[in-house]
């Protein structure tokens, strides 16, 4: 007899069938889904770790000068510059497991999910470091599916691309600590004063109790909160190991002092040399304003805390705060170019405009040393004489005529020495020079100096009548200093992202711009506005300030109605300021034309205190003669005054001074010997 199956049997095999194969379609689509998200995850490799971090700008001695505002902290430091025990704390409190799951805690989420139910409200959080660490790369704290299916998405990248050393060192170096400062090494320095390396055991349990609820643990405005965290962290420290309940109970008896500040400034120091900077990163690395402010970089400069700071008081102290007088100065190391000093202007809160390296002012005499130099090519050497006198010179057949003038109207109304000239500024010498040489010499010379700006083919261009920079001038003039050798100013030596990569690197320059026996001779004729052997029509331009000199400087000042000028420099220092106003007003107070000389030998004398004398460099081809400044001849003994002077081998003067050599001269004794004589004959004839 034929058993008949039961349709409800049949069916429920058919249910249970469709069911089996219905799971497998669903688990193959996860698989193959969870499959694809990892290719994909894969494919599209390691995600961008660049968050918002301030920028750092360092000294020459590697110190802290300044850092990007944006209103929040934010610094990265490598995990061996994180304290071991801020490490541990987190670990304990955030994530126990962080080390053992790839991303997902997915029992601490069944947890956290067992807790809300039990409460009805969202009472327990279960993200991972590596969670927290993604949703901090995102910025964006709404609570989106887009965002968390993101946040997800994230973490699997970050896992599946690097290690869990590097993603707990994003998370310590991103993650809010309050008040403005993300990053551990931010939130040590604010609330510590401390580096992130130097916490202590109940500073960094402190710490790591703040990200949870930065307003609500913040030991600044909740420290009973706070401190009650503390212990508990300190307590899972010791349940995972990390430290002993000794420890712990000693921690947390600790006295800690709360220091609730912000010890980087963007203007802390030299604020003008700081825009300066940041200007270069744009112009030079081409750099974009948010990288700049937001990328964390590391920026190492030339600036010298020592000079800057000596830089600013000698102005502070010797320009009236009633004077309308501004300011531009710039100092540099000659042989390197590195500019470790400028000041833009008396106040920066004032006015950001930096008048050191955007001003362009008449340089004045400043230029004559560019002029003399272009000379010493063409074979003038320093005893090469020519008249200083009041002189018109024509132009056009005539119609065009040109008079300049020495100051106080003071001529030698004789032949000086090209030495001497320059010691007393002489504009009538300078012209001459100028006119002798060609109009273009003096501009293509000034181009060779590293001076761009436009200058006049004009006949005053001698006495700098077009326009230049004081950090122009000052690298100028280190051409001078350093024998020759090409250098530009220098601001930035180094620049790295966040991570350390070295993004720029100074390489410096090698070419010998100038002949070094020529500069040697033309730095020992500009020692020539200090020594008062020089001294003739009119004292050397230098002799109000040889007083305070303690070592051998050579230099050049320089004036124009509205514009005063002192530069100089020793084979370490190259220094200079222009004083003058803004709107170009006429320079009418003695006491004001006065300010620069007195600034340049201040700041000079203090930053070259305590450091070794040096005389420069001679140069192989090069001899030293003792010169009659008012003949330019070898000098005698019979020679009131000598001064030694340098030449290039073979140019110097071969002829002795005859102008101090006794001479009778006729008078009432001599025209008595005279009659004597006459006398004399007159019997010797008679006999």
């Amino acid at each position: 007899m034929e058993t008949m199956t039961n349709p409800k049997i049949q069916k429920s095999k058919r249910f249970l069938r469709l069911s089996f194969f219905a799971l497998l379609i669903v688990l193959s689509i996860c698989i193959a889904a969870i499959a694809g998200i990892l290719i994909y995850a894969k494919i599209l490799g390691p995600p961008q770790l660049a968050v918002p971090q301030s920028s750092l700008y360092y000294s020459s001695d590697g110190a802290i000068i300044g850092e990007s505002n944006n209103g929040e902290k934010r610094y990265w430091v490598s995990m061996d510059s994180i304290s071991d025990d801020l490490i541990h704390a987190t670990i304990s409190i955030e994530d126990q497991n962080f080390y053992h799951h790839h991303g997902f805690d997915f029992k601490r989420i069944a947890g956290a999910i067992i807790a809300d139910v039990q409460a009805m409200e969202k009472v327990q959080g279960a993200s991972t470091i590596s969670q927290q660490y993604a949703r901090n790369l995102f910025l964006t704290l709404d609570k989106t599916w887009k965002r968390k299916i993101s946040e997800a998405f994230y973490t699997i990248r970050l896992e599946m691309n690097y290690d869990k050393n590097q993603i707990l060192e994003g998370y310590l170096n991103t993650i809010n600590y309050g008040n403005k400062a993300y990053g551990i090494e931010a939130a040590s320095q604010f609330y510590f004063g401390k580096s992130a390396k130097e916490l202590s055991l109940a500073e960094a349990a402190l710490l790591a109790g703040i990200p949870k609820g930065p307003s609500i643990y913040s030991p600044i405005d909740h420290f009973d909160r706070a401190k009650t965290r503390q212990k508990v962290i300190l307590q899972t420290m010791v349940q995972n190991g990390y430290i002993s309940q000794k420890k712990a109970d000693k921690a947390a008896k600790e006295k800690l002092k709360i220091i609730g500040e912000h010890t980087y400034h963007q203007t802390l120091i030299a604020p003008y040399f700081q825009d300066t900077v940041k200007n270069l990163l744009k112009s030079k690395l081409g750099l974009d304003d948010r990288t700049i402010d937001l990328g964390g970089l590391h920026v190492y400069t030339t600036l010298n805390t020592e000079q800057q700071e000596t830089a600013e008081k000698v102005i502070n102290e010797t320009v009236s705060d009633n004077s309308g007088i501004q300011v531009g100065f710039a100092a540099m190391d000659p042989n390197t170019g590195y500019v470790s000093a400028l000041v833009g202007g008396k106040n920066y809160e004032e006015s950001q405009y930096n008048r050191a390296v955007q001003a362009i002012r008449q340089p004045g005499s400043t230029i004559k040393p560019l002029l003399y130099y272009a000379a010493l090519e063409k074979g003038f050497t320093p005893t090469t004489m020519m008249k200083s006198e009041p002189t018109t010179f024509r132009f056009d057949d005539g119609r065009a005529k040109y008079t300049p003038h020495n100051f106080n109207s003071k001529y030698a109304n004789d032949d000086i020495t090209m030495e001497q000239a320059l010691a007393l500024s002489d504009n009538i010498f300078a012209v001459k020079t100028h006119l002798f040489l060609g109009p273009d010499t003096l501009i293509q010379t000034a181009v060779r100096f590293g001076i761009h700006t436009k200058m006049a083919k004009v006949p005053s261009l001698a006495l700098g009548t077009s326009g230049t920079r004081v950090i122009d001038m000052v690298n100028a003039y280190s051409l001078l200093a350093n024998g020759g050798k090409k250098v530009e100013p220098v601001f930035i030596t180094r620049v790295e992202d966040y991570q350390g990569n070295v993004l720029y690197q100074y390489e410096p320059l090698k070419e010998q711009l100038l002949d070094p026996k020529l500069a040697f001779v033309m730095d020992q004729m500009m020692t020539g506005m200090f020594d008062k052997k020089l001294n003739g029509y009119s004292s050397v331009t230098g002799s109000s300030i040889t007083s305070q000199m303690t070592r051998q400087y050579a230099g050049k000042s320089g004036s124009t109605n509205t514009d005063s000028w002192m530069i100089g420099f020793t084979p370490q220092l190259t220094a200079g300021i222009w004083t003058g106003y803004d709107d170009g007003n006429e320079i009418t107070l003695n006491a004001d034309k006065l300010y620069a000389k007195d600034i340049w030998i201040r700041f000079m004398e203090q930053s070259l205190h305590n450091k070794p004398i040096k005389t420069f460099r001679e140069p192989k081809g090069v001899i030293a003669v003792p010169i009659d400044p008012e003949s330019g001849k070898i000098a005698t003994d019979d020679c009131p005054v000598s001064r030694l002077t340098y030449f290039v081998s073979g140019t110097e003067p071969t002829e002795y001074c005859d102008k101090h050599t006794y001479e009778p001269h006729s008078n009432s004794h001599s025209e008595k010997d005279e009659k004597h004589k006459s006398w004399f004959k007159k019997l010797f004839k008679w006999f």
